[in-house]
């Protein structure tokens, strides 16, 4: 089985946890909606969110709700609306309905976004594509 079907096999297993919890009322997990995230990708740069190391946190209320607290390499980044669809779609939708009901990003400056906060996966990414980090 080559990495990614166990990669896509993984993520499977996660929508279906999380969508079951949805459709029972439950809340999602943070660590399947930091997994879910990984499905949204900075269109500058090709590599997700995650790992980029732009989600600086996430809350479940009890309605299901996740609201993300993230930042972007640049303040003036015009591309938050791109970003925002990307995460709905990864969150809210799927078998069953999603990991959650909706979704709310507070977009935050501080403390911001440098190369120290890009994860060791999200370096091998932007090394393979050419970038010196």
């Amino acid at each position: 089985m080559s990495s990614e079907e166990i990669t896509g096999t993984a993520a499977g297993a996660v929508a279906e946890a999380g969508a079951a919890s949805a459709a029972t009322g439950g809340k999602a997990a943070v660590p399947d909606i930091e997994e879910a995230m990984k499905d949204v990708v900075d269109p500058e740069l090709g590599i997700n969110v995650v790992d980029l190391g732009l989600v600086y946190g996430v809350h479940v209320d009890d309605d299901n709700v996740a609201t993300l607290d993230m930042t972007l390499t640049s303040a003036a980044c015009p591309l938050t609306d791109v970003i925002e669809d990307q995460a709905r779609q990864a969150l809210t939708t799927g078998p069953g309905g999603g990991l959650v009901n909706d979704i709310r990003i507070n977009w935050v400056w501080l403390p911001p976004w440098g190369p120290d906060k890009i994860t060791d996966e999200g370096r091998d990414q932007l090394r393979s594509l050419g970038f010196n980090v």
